[in-house]
């Protein structure tokens, strides 16, 4: 009886979780409360399970018989009425402190204030541009690769957000904090695991685009951290944001770039 009240117990905490991730990565209405929360902080494989979500929701509009312009348009406004524009905003602010010349404490001011300056505006206009031309570049190779490769560059970038979580530590008191205290670098593995589905049983030779779609979020998540580590003394929530922007932009071109040349 005790053993399965405990695995009743797993399963209502990972769903708790689950829904947690849904309500912090989209705009689903999926109620929630402090309960799901405290479970998404504790547990780091539920960002790539949202991943597949995402992806898939978003990528769905491969499968319209409409030209190119439009799959791109399509996708983006998918994407970001699902997603919303939070992690688009840490990625501004990423930008006003990557044009700040200063120290630490003056960058982590800027990323704090709510005004967007030029850098942050120059580099979310140009992250939204490569997303663009990434989805347009899947033109001609077919709806099912264009979809797995979406799907991919998704779980890639939440599994980036993963590192930057597991692996990190705060820069300073506030939402970031509070995931990047909750867990340590042995929360990452899970991630891991959840994401080999992205990648296995990939059909047509397609294994070898989708594992670098998902190892292009997982750089970008590294890279984020370093410069985090180095500049700002931490991560901060913009961060964990921005890894997922910029992971999702890089992994469609990577993704579709390795199907072609392969």
């Amino acid at each position: 009886m005790s053993d399965g009240l405990q695995e009743v117990g797993r399963a209502v905490a990972v769903g708790r979780a689950i829904r947690g991730a849904v309500g912090f990565l989209t705009r689903l209405p999926v109620g929630g409360n402090e309960a799901d929360w405290a479970a998404f902080r504790r547990a780091t494989y539920s960002l790539p399970l949202v991943g597949y979500l995402v992806g898939g929701l978003a990528g769905s509009v491969f499968v319209l018989p409409v030209q190119p312009p439009t799959l791109v348009a399509g996708y983006l406004v998918v994407l970001y009425l699902l997603t919303g524009v939070t992690h688009a905003d840490g990625l501004a602010d990423l930008g006003d402190a990557l044009a700040v010349h200063g120290d630490a404490a003056e960058k982590r001011d800027v990323m704090r204030d709510s005004a967007t300056g030029v850098g942050g505006a120059l580099l979310l206009g140009v992250t939204l541009l490569v997303l663009a031309l990434g989805v347009l570049s899947f033109a001609g190779i077919g709806a099912w690769p264009a979809l797995r490769i979406a799907v991919a560059a998704e779980v890639g970038a939440k599994l980036g957000m993963a590192v930057v979580i597991g692996y990190g530590r705060p820069a300073h008191e506030g939402l970031g904090s509070q995931l990047v205290g909750a867990v340590d670098h042995r929360a990452v593995a899970p991630a891991v695991i959840v994401s080999l589905p992205a990648v296995a049983a990939a059909p047509g030779g397609m294994a070898p685009a989708l594992l670098a779609a998902v190892l292009t979020g997982v750089a970008v998540g590294a890279a984020v951290l370093t410069w985090g580590r180095r500049t700002l003394g931490g991560v901060s929530g913009d961060l964990i944001g921005a890894t997922n922007e910029l992971g999702r932009a890089l992994a469609l071109h990577v993704g579709v770039s390795v199907w072609i040349l392969t």
